[in-house]
């Protein structure tokens, strides 16, 4: 899937991933291919991006993250 993590300030991450794990503010959540629709608001916390088994972390600073099409956005306040 691909996925975009951007800032006001600039685009942090633009790629493709096997797997994103985000800090959702009911808790943390797993997304993978294929995945079902979805728009979810964000906490502070890690952003962990799997690409082929390795890990790329992010630590924002709360946002939103949408799913639509095997693409997923994740629009964070900042990157800490």
């Amino acid at each position: 899937m691909h996925l975009d993590i951007i800032t006001p300030d600039k685009k942090v991450f633009a790629g493709e991933a096997n797997a994103v794990t985000l800090p959702g503010t009911d808790g943390q959540f797993q997304v993978l291919n294929s995945h079902a629709p979805l728009v979810s608001s964000l906490k502070r916390g890690d952003v962990i991006v799997d690409i082929s088994g390795a890990k790329q972390t992010y630590t924002i600073d709360g946002g939103v993250v949408e799913v639509l099409n095997n693409k997923v956005l994740v629009l964070a306040e900042a990157i800490l």
